[in-house]
């Protein structure tokens, strides 16, 4: 990949318009399923961070979500995206019927589903691997930290080994996947966020995600500690994102640098809502450096 001054970093806009020749809008789909970390299997409640809406109150049917966006992007192609909970929580019968009934659909180009990396048994894996064949498909991987001291402090239910179990199953199939990192988790400093960051990335992934740890009113863990702030400015999370979009790898794909939060859930930071203006700062952040994706490798 090569960059330019008005494109310092891999989007995954860049790779879908490479791809299909246009601008690919995901639609968030709600398609009913929960989470082990909610029905008792692996723990109740939930990771501390998640909402009760599992991370999807955007998420509505696919007719609805093409209305919603069609004023934006009238032309715009659509991937059925899997988001809310986890998407792979299910008999494998229940996940064929609902991923092919997405893909059926005439404007469906792709599917994207998000999942936990313990939810990925061998009947399902198989299933990806069948719809990977003959459609285009990604896989998103919720892992947030490699650190099992806050995987254990948030509840979060898994392990690092099961998500280097999922990459190296999925990768065998060559299904590509995307890995989800939370940036500001409570009790992480700077060299463990870039420790997770720098797991992620040599382990084969064809994405990744960067997300602000906001805190929204419906999760535990804003019950847990109402005061909490990850960030203290704007500007010191700018900072710290250039400096991991240095060492990313330039073939990975970056699909978000921060998070989508409904304005009326939002605790903290309270300026993490303004989507734009925190990406707008992180493009300019980068052309008043000079720098841009994997900078910092290989020096």
């Amino acid at each position: 990949m090569k960059f330019t001054d008005s494109q310092r970093f891999y989007s995954i806009n860049t790779y879908l318009k490479g791809r299909f020749g246009k601008k690919m809008a995901k639609l968030s789909i709600e398609a009913g399923f929960t989470c082990p970390n909610r029905d008792g299997k692996v723990s109740y409640g939930g990771c501390k961070f998640c909402s009760s809406g599992g991370s999807g109150e955007l998420a509505s049917d696919i007719s609805g979500q093409i209305r919603l966006l069609s004023d934006k992007w009238p032309n715009a192609g659509h991937l059925a995206y899997f988001q809310s909970h986890t998407n792979t929580y299910a008999s494998v019968n229940v996940l064929r019927s609902k991923y092919y009934a997405a893909l059926s659909h005439p404007e469906i180009e792709g599917i994207v589903i998000a999942t936990r990396p313990d939810c990925l048994d061998d009947k399902i894996l198989d299933l990806l691997a069948e719809i990977n064949e003959n459609h285009f498909m990604w896989i998103e991987l919720g892992l947030q930290t490699i650190h099992e001291k806050t995987l254990n402090s948030m509840n979060i239910g898994y392990h690092l080994t099961d998500y280097d179990k999922a990459i190296y199953e999925l990768s065998k199939r060559k299904i590509k996947t995307v890995t989800h990192l939370i940036l500001g988790l409570p009790g992480e400093t700077e060299r463990d966020m870039f420790e997770s960051l720098h797991h992620v990335t040599n382990s084969g992934i064809f994405g990744i995600k960067l997300h602000l740890m906001n805190i929204v009113s419906t999760s535990p863990l804003y019950r847990e500690m109402p005061e909490y702030v990850s960030f203290d400015s704007l500007e010191s999370y700018v900072d710290l994102v250039v400096r991991m979009i240095e060492e990313i790898p330039p073939d990975i794909t970056i699909h978000r640098l921060t998070g989508d939060v409904p304005r009326k859930l939002l605790i903290s930071p309270e300026w993490s809502y303004k989507k734009r203006t925190i990406l707008n700062a992180i493009n300019r952040e980068l052309r008043i450096r000079d720098t841009f994706q994997g900078a910092k490798l290989n020096k």
